[in-house]
């Protein structure tokens, strides 16, 4: 599990395609310090496995899932990636809870200054997400935990701290760009659970104002 706050921003060695899948290599060096073999590490928020971690870069397998769902088969030698380890069990949840397990792609539409190092980012979804967005709730763009504060049909809008500019790859982006998207996981079980209820009659604003609501 991750939080969505990003701790370094890696830069691609190479990415080989292969029959089936591709391998990625990274070089970095805060993420690598205490990470062995098969453990979890969040590239662009994409929960991948490092398979060959050394002091100043890793490795990891892409699945032709992971290559078809997000981002990261666009990479190149010399892309800049968000990078974040597992969350610890002492740690704390900064941002929100994210499993790397990425929805769709997202369509970058435009950043906008708003002064001062503040940024307006608009995200063009597919509009199957829509059901897991709300106003002011939690959405992972390419890894990192932001809050929604605007949504028009299939755009989502959110605002970019200073921080969150100089410390990851958003201001890399031009428009037309893929972006990856994960949904609040407990929006995705809050809807499952909905759509599984039987009403036997249709709820209606009578029936609610019937009942003292």
């Amino acid at each position: 599990m991750f939080t969505g706050i990003i701790e370094e921003l890696g830069t691609v060695e190479a990415l080989v395609t292969r029959p089936a899948g591709a391998r990625l290599q990274v070089r970095c060096a805060t993420v690598t310090r205490d990470m062995t073999v098969g453990a979890s590490i969040a590239v662009n928020g994409v929960c991948l496995t490092a398979v060959e971690p050394r002091p100043d870069s890793f490795t990891a397998d892409l699945a032709p899932e992971t290559l078809r769902r997000s981002n990261l088969g666009k990479l190149r030698a010399g892309s800049r990636v968000n990078l974040e380890r597992p969350l610890s069990p002492s740690g704390r949840l900064s941002g929100h809870i994210v499993q790397g397990h990425v929805d769709a792609t997202g369509e970058f539409l435009s950043l906008d200054s708003l002064g001062e190092e503040n940024w307006w980012l608009r995200v063009r979804v597919p509009r199957e997400l829509d059901p897991y967005l709300a106003y002011k709730g939690s959405i992972a763009i390419d890894g990192i935990s932001l809050t929604i504060a605007d949504l028009k049909r299939d755009v989502v809008s959110v605002t970019i701290i200073p921080h969150t500019w100089r410390n990851t790859t958003l201001g890399a982006y031009a428009p037309g760009a893929r972006v990856n998207i994960e949904c609040d996981i407990l929006a995705k079980h809050v809807a499952k659970l909905l759509g599984k209820l039987e009403l036997k009659e249709p709820l209606t604003v009578e029936k609610l104002q019937e009942n003292g609501y």
